[in-house]
């Protein structure tokens, strides 16, 4: 095995020993074009009513957060 890949299998070992696993999140690259119309084309189908009930259920359920430093909740 090589030694760049060997280093990574050693620090995936150490990793998994201290109860971590490596994910790996692919997004969309927004600085393309292509992707931008894509987004834009989403948002102009969106149904504002839709919207505002799901706005408002998170707001309900974001009460179960954990307290608010500022409100002295």
């Amino acid at each position: 095995m090589s030694e760049p890949a060997e280093r990574m299998r050693q620090m995936r070992k150490r990793r998994r020993s201290q109860g971590l696993r490596e994910l790996r999140i692919l997004v969309a690259d927004t600085r393309l074009p292509s992707v931008r119309r894509r987004v834009a084309d989403q948002v102009a189908r969106l149904i504002p009513s839709r919207e505002a009930e799901a706005l408002s259920w998170i707001e309900a359920v974001s009460e179960f957060d954990a307290p608010d430093s500022a409100s002295g909740r």
